[in-house]
């Protein structure tokens, strides 16, 4: 399948909010409990704002994904530093399109001088443990039952790639 990625933009609102909220209500992926309004989408933007965010789409226009990064943290030492964010709809992962995301945002990343890039994983979400493992991100700690979703709790792992 041939995609392409895209500058973020209002354009894409009501999808990147559906496949975040597709993630949201079945999965662990996503850390809210419950669906968020197109408006959130205007958080994301601003998050993102001087940072790479993009969405994936195919041949005939279709958002099959969208990848960002955002500051892991606002005091200027940690400038260095971002975290990412990912969601490809279901039908679409494990075809390599997480992987080339992740690799346009890490050339991007250094262009900015970004250098290290963060994810926090649930440790319920095994696939996404796995993913991050096969790309270069090394455990780097674990936050042990912070969060709580579907009535069960969850501890927050975070992992480390060096760009």
């Amino acid at each position: 399948m041939s995609y392409s990625f895209a500058p973020l933009n209002d354009e894409y609102r009501k999808p990147v909010i559906d496949i975040f909220n597709y993630y949201i209500e079945n999965s662990f992926a996503a850390f809210p409990e419950q669906k968020l309004s197109y408006n959130y989408f205007d958080m994301l933007l601003n998050a993102t704002a001087g940072y790479p965010a993009i969405v994936a789409e195919t041949e005939d226009g279709e958002v099959i994904g969208f990848a960002l990064l955002r500051p892991y943290h606002p005091m200027p030492v940690f400038k260095r530093v971002a975290e990412v964010t990912y969601f490809i709809k279901p039908e679409h992962t494990g075809k390599g399109i997480g992987r080339s995301m992740l690799e346009y945002l890490s050339v991007e990343a250094q262009k900015i001088g970004i250098d290290s890039i963060l994810a926090c994983i649930s440790s319920l979400n095994e696939n996404s443990l796995n993913f991050h493992h096969r790309n270069g991100f090394q455990h780097s700690g674990t936050l042990y039952n912070i969060g709580r979703k579907f009535n069960r709790d969850f501890s927050v792992h975070l992992m480390q790639k060096t760009i």
